[in-house]
């Protein structure tokens, strides 16, 4: 099938190679020349495991292309997929659908035949009726159909995520649009994935909903180690507890400093915003967002307690900066407050991501990025493990002790036994465990 993907982002670029993967022949459209330069040289705008040899793979096949010309690119497609950036709007936590309306304006200018419009980005209850006024303003009902796909993909693990998935979202009551969704999702058939159609607002929901959910069950995991911590068991222990319960599972209860990224913080107040709006406030969402914001600073305290209550004057070492590790996604990470928290008092900062210090050189000022781990940690009084990226979990902690000032770590995604490290002379601190 011929599908056109307006938006090089995140999830415009993961679905466009993915898609054409399946043999489709995909046109993946960004208003951003110099992104679309980028691509066409074989240049990844994003860091995602996997993905720069599957685009390169689709290009020579010839079955995927990149350009800026939306008109042209939408009047051949039997589908275009709207997979535009939806971020929180400043002042109220709404979903800013600026661009989400832009894209629809220009694609109504120019699909000819029966083309189905699929709202991949991440929107609130209700914007496909929006999309659908904007396209009926131009086109007769037969024309046309508007879908909501909801996009469930984890930064990391996007290319797995989408082409083994443990469901496809699709939500319209048209017949047409069925079957051509129906074509574009065969190949997942024969992994004999679920798909479930439904309502297009049921299906803006559902995507809501499940962020929502798993930003609550870390919330959750990340309190109950802080009472762990009061009364002297382990987090751990109680994760994998629960987690053994069928109705509960095990995934999403890592405790830690608090979740982000480009998901969770900005869906989980467009959700909590929805609920306002329609006269039922959703209480559970809205502590979840308080309870998380207040948790990334309390970790600049625990930092500070393991230094002895003051880190003034001393220089600290973090080790990763984006919000999870694979990624160099420093979207609402818990570094972007740990850190400036800890200038705010008096302490210096050396840091090293594997992916992430290009994007944290933007919103990071006064951090001495440094070329590895081991020059990050040199004449410094701590470190601090922000992200659990694999090659730090097996650090040299003779070559570490050799060049700190004292031998202090503070571990904020528990990849290390805290007996371990005592016997190997360190001050140690994690979470939720004594």
């Amino acid at each position: 099938m011929r599908v056109t993907v307006v938006g090089a982002g995140y999830v415009g670029l993961v679905s466009s190679a993915c898609f054409a993967d399946f043999g489709h022949e995909v046109t993946c459209i960004d208003n951003d020349p110099h992104k679309i330069d980028r691509l066409k040289a074989g240049q990844m705008p994003i860091f995602e495991p996997g993905l720069d040899q599957l685009v390169a793979t689709n290009v020579r096949e010839q079955r995927l292309v990149f350009g800026t010309n939306l008109g042209e690119a939408v009047s051949s497609a039997d589908a275009v997929f709207v997979a535009v950036g939806t971020p929180s709007r400043r002042g109220d936590g709404h979903a800013d659908l600026t661009y989400v309306y832009a894209a629809a304006e220009e694609i109504a200018k120019s699909i000819s035949g029966f083309t189905v419009i699929v709202m991949k980005s991440t929107v609130p209850v209700g914007t496909g009726d929006e999309v659908e006024a904007i396209f009926g303003q131009r086109h007769s009902a037969e024309t046309f159909a508007v879908v909501s796909n909801p996009e469930f993909l984890r930064e990391g693990a996007a290319i797995n995520d989408f082409k083994r998935p443990d469901r496809v979202v699709v939500g319209t009551d048209n017949d047409k649009a069925k079957a051509i969704m129906r074509e574009l999702y065969r190949p997942l058939y024969l992994n004999e994935t679920p798909i479930v159609f439904t309502s297009r607002r049921t299906s803006e929901l559902i995507k809501y909903a499940a962020n929502g959910f798993l930003a609550m069950k870390i919330t959750f995991i990340n309190e109950i180690a802080d009472l762990c911590e009061a009364v002297g068991a382990d987090v751990q222990h109680v994760a994998k507890g629960i987690g053994l319960d069928g109705r509960i599972g095990s995934k999403f209860l890592h405790a830690g400093p608090g979740y982000g990224g480009s998901c969770f913080p900005k869906d989980t107040k467009a959700l909590a915003r929805t609920a306002v709006d329609a006269g039922v406030p959703f209480k559970l969402i809205e502590t979840t967002i308080d309870v998380n914001d207040r948790r990334k600073t309390a970790m600049a305290e625990k930092v500070t307690q393991a230094l002895g209550g003051e880190v003034s004057g001393k220089r600290i070492c973090v080790l990763g900066l984006t919000f999870k590790p694979n990624t160099d996604d420093m979207r609402d990470a818990p570094s972007l407050t740990i850190i400036p928290a800890l200038q705010a008092a008096g302490a210096e900062i050396s840091a090293f991501d594997p992916e992430g210090i290009e994007e944290a050189q933007r919103v990071l000022t006064g951090v001495r990025f440094a070329s590895g781990a081991y020059d990050a940690a040199e004449a410094t009084d701590a470190i601090v493990i922000a992200t659990e990226w694999d090659q730090f979990r097996a650090l040299d902690f003779t070559r570490l002790k050799g060049v700190m000032r004292s031998p202090v770590m503070v571990d904020l995604r528990n990849i290390y036994r805290p007996e371990d490290m005592r016997s190997l002379g360190f001050t140690y601190s994690s979470i939720g465990r004594s």
